[in-house]
C-alpha cells in the first residue's frame, strides 16, 4: 500500500484574502484557499463597484478598491465576516 504525503501543517493557515481599501482604511472582505478564487472574487467586487460608482460619487460615499494578498487564518479578528461589495449594504464602510 502506498503512502500519501502528508500536507504540510503551515499550508492549512495559508489562505488568500480579498482586500477592501477606502483611503487609508483597509478591511478583509472574503477569504479563500486559492489565489484563483480570490482574483474571480476581486474582479466581480471591481464590476459591482464601477457598476455603481456614479451613485457612490453623487452620495458622497467612498469608493472601495479591492485587491489580493495572503493571509494566515490566524490574523483573521475573532468576529470577522465577510463584507459585501458594497459595504453600505449593511450600512457601514470600511
Amino acid at each position: 500500500m502506498r503512502k500519501l504525503a502528508a500536507v504540510p501543517r503551515g499550508d492549512e493557515d495559508s489562505w488568500w484574502a480579498v482586500v477592501a481599501t477606502v483611503g487609508r482604511r483597509h478591511r478583509i472582505a472574503e477569504v479563500y484557499r486559492s489565489r484563483a478564487e480570490a482574483l474571480q472574487d476581486r474582479a466581480w467586487r471591481a464590476q459591482q463597484v464601477q457598476a455603481y460608482e456614479d451613485f457612490l460619487r453623487r452620495s458622497d460615499q467612498p469608493v472601495p478598491h479591492y485587491s489580493v494578498a495572503p493571509i494566515r487564518r490566524s490574523d483573521l479578528p475573532r468576529k470577522w465576516t465577510p463584507l459585501p461589495a458594497l459595504g453600505f449594504l449593511r450600512g457601514e464602510f470600511i
